[in-house]
């Protein structure tokens, strides 16, 4: 072989390299390890793209409507059946940049407005729910007698938040309970309630009065309380506001005892043990900020929701 055969030899090898394989991939690189690689790239781009798309997206958290009933001879706004929010619980929620949306009792079979909608689409679409306070749970929910008229409570109400709780619960969606909405959660698993802690339980605290918001106890947490741990309590006790007569009798079924009254011991906050997160308060968070730093920062509860609402949200 002479040396110009050599030299030709090398220079098609520099011809083959240039319009070939390209010199910076592996030598046993093939057309099919080629396109597996591009086709990996792509979807960890598309991937990374959804994910912050997703991650982005502001929650969207249900409300319980409170219900207006018309009285007999009210006349205009006042003669239809309203459904409403108090504003704080709203705004307590919205802090944490997410969309609120109340959730209006469903009409299915109406003459007027009948609707193929159902309290299970609300949860299919929502991410988490509150319920908020407002009048008694009414003790035929929990298959007793009212023991005074003016404690029949909302019947209407209840059927309605009790389909709506227990589609979100079967939805693995979170639920959070402010004073009714923690008596509503304990009836919805079997417990019952105080009709009046004055009139059942004449030694308890007065756990509500004229002062409304302003009224106040301490509370403490037992051992081994979720919820103690998550509001890292100093000195295990805390002071919350009291607006309720009614309270927790009975637990229900697969129920956790999460704070008590002190020194009274009324349940003052439950847990649902068979869900991420179902959680009734009996005070009212929504208005601790408005009532002097000396109450109890209840963020970490609203931010325990909301984790929860966005970890289970698809």
């Amino acid at each position: 072989m002479t040396n110009d055969d050599e030299e030709h030899r090398r220079t098609d090898r520099r011809k083959t390299d240039r319009k070939g394989t390209p010199r910076y991939l592996d030598p046993g690189e093939t057309v099919f390890s080629l396109w597996g690689r591009v086709i990996m790239a792509r979807y960890r781009r598309f991937a990374a793209s959804v994910t912050s798309r997703v991650m982005q997206r502001p929650l969207r958290i249900g409300i319980s409507a409170r219900i207006f009933h018309p009285e007999a001879g009210s006349t205009g706004l006042r003669s239809k059946n309203l459904q409403y929010l108090e504003e704080s619980i709203a705004h307590w929620v919205m802090t944490r940049d997410v969309l609120v949306f109340m959730v209006p009792t469903v009409n299915t079979e109406g003459l007027i407005h009948p609707s193929n909608i159902r309290l299970r689409h609300y949860a299919e679409h929502l991410d988490g729910l509150v319920l908020q306070g407002g009048a008694d749970v009414s003790p035929q929910s929990y298959a007793e007698v009212p023991t005074r008229p003016e404690w029949s409570g909302d019947p209407a109400r209840d059927r309605y938040e009790l389909e709506l709780l227990h589609e979100f619960v079967d939805a693995g969606k979170p639920v959070l309970g402010i004073c009714r909405g923690c008596q509503l959660i304990n009836v919805a698993f079997g417990g019952s309630l105080f009709q009046d802690i004055a009139s059942d339980v004449p030694q308890a605290l007065a756990h509500v009065h004229d002062d409304y918001d302003r009224h106040r106890h301490q509370v403490t947490f037992p051992e081994g309380s979720s919820l103690g741990r998550m509001l890292k309590a100093p000195s295990g006790q805390a002071l919350v506001n009291s607006i309720h007569h009614q309270a927790v009798k009975t637990l229900g079924r697969d129920m956790s005892v999460e704070a008590l009254s002190y020194p009274d011991n009324m349940v003052e906050a439950i847990r649902y043990t068979k869900a991420p997160f179902v959680m009734g308060l009996q005070w009212h968070p929504e208005f601790h900020r408005a009532g002097g730093v000396e109450l109890l920062d209840c963020t970490p509860i609203l931010d325990s929701f909301l984790r929860v609402a966005r970890e289970t949200r698809f």
